[in-house]
């Protein structure tokens, strides 16, 4: 599943304030304008200045596995605004990069729901193989990549038409998948033979494997494509891959039996979720090792971080909340957001919240 450092509102040009109202070559425009009014009995109008725009703020995706719905919470005010009912045992939740579609992964039902956003509700509902976990999209929202847990294979959904169109056979109980960001690798962690299958997403064929620790099951990659974060849930560490070798270049202790994983947008940081030891483990890119351990709710699985990195969301699975972690301090903010039964995966629209 992202959800580095998101990128900052300072990257954004300021906004100049206005001229006085006295200055600039028209102001002798506006005295004479006064006078011929004042001189016809007139009153000039009020000018008002137009309200500023506010873009909405980011909503929170959760994939509720316990109660078959999703939980949407305005991350503004960190309230449930919405659940929208979608197919039996919702594992993992996927945005386009527009925000306006979710992709949601169906375990019990072998089925994928399509969430516009804009109304929260269904729009479509996608077979796809048996026992479907994660769920990616590219960069440009043209394809779906769904890994089926009990079929051994990933597939591929046209989002113009939701239909799938391939299926791609990869390694033993696929979970987690990643996508680079030029759309061009599709990474796979295989949960049952200890791998990850790398996928050519133009010829939609498998062409490396790379071994990894016990029991991969989430994966995240940088947003320059150069590093994927493995999570290894049965060995409790995390595998850091070059991709440019595709090969394990450092491994991470981490809590107990970590699953969730998200990396913010300046890729200084990795957030993973510990399942059995109830916490979040945060890792420095630049050194690779765990420099902060945050205490959550009981069993937290997924994990994903706003677009401007201030705030990271995880979904706690036994206490039917999520947690809000404060990225700058590495601390919980406020009480947990309680959402529907037994929350899984997690994912945030864009915007500035």
């Amino acid at each position: 599943m992202r959800l580095a450092d998101p990128t900052d509102p300072a990257g954004t040009p300021a906004r100049r304030g206005p001229r006085p109202q006295g200055s600039g070559p028209w102001a002798w425009l506006r005295v004479c304008v006064a006078g011929l009014a004042l001189l016809a009995g007139l009153a000039l109008p009020a000018v008002s200045s137009s309200p500023a725009w506010a873009a909405p703020s980011p909503h929170a995706y959760v994939a509720d596995n316990g109660s078959n719905d999703v939980s949407v919470i305005d991350t503004a005010t960190n309230t449930v605004v919405g659940a929208v009912p979608v197919g039996s045992g919702p594992a993992a939740v996927a945005l386009t990069q527009n925000g306006r579609r979710a992709y949601v992964t169906n375990r019990d039902s072998n089925n994928v729901s399509v969430i516009d956003t804009a109304t929260d509700t269904v729009v479509a509902t996608i077979p796809v193989g048996s026992g479907p976990e994660g769920v990616a999209l590219t960069q440009n929202g043209r394809r779906a990549y769904v890994t089926n847990r009990g079929s051994d294979d990933v597939s591929v959904i046209d989002t113009t038409s939701n239909t799938v169109v391939a299926t791609i056979p990869v390694g033993s109980m696929p979970v987690g998948v990643a996508i680079t960001q030029n759309g061009r690798r599709v990474y796979v962690a295989d949960d049952g033979s200890d791998d990850v299958s790398v996928i050519d997403a133009t010829t939609d064929t498998v062409v490396a494997t790379i071994p990894v620790g016990s029991g991969p099951g989430g994966i995240a990659l940088t947003q320059n494509g150069r590093r994927a974060y493995v999570t290894d849930f049965d060995s409790s560490d995390v595998s850091v891959i070059d991709t440019a070798t595709d090969t394990v270049v450092a491994t991470i202790p981490v809590g107990t039996h970590p699953f969730g994983v998200a990396i913010t947008q300046n890729g200084r940081r990795v957030y993973v979720a510990n399942d059995a030891s109830d916490d979040v483990s945060v890792i420095d890119t630049a050194t690779d090792t765990v420099v902060a351990t945050i205490p959550v709710g009981a069993r937290p699985l997924g994990v994903a971080i706003t677009q401007n990195g201030r705030r990271a969301y995880v979904t706690n699975f036994s206490s039917n909340d999520v947690s809000v972690i404060d990225t700058t301090t590495n601390t919980v903010v406020g009480s947990p957001v309680p959402v529907g039964a037994n929350p899984a995966g997690i994912a945030i629209t864009p915007g500035r919240g």
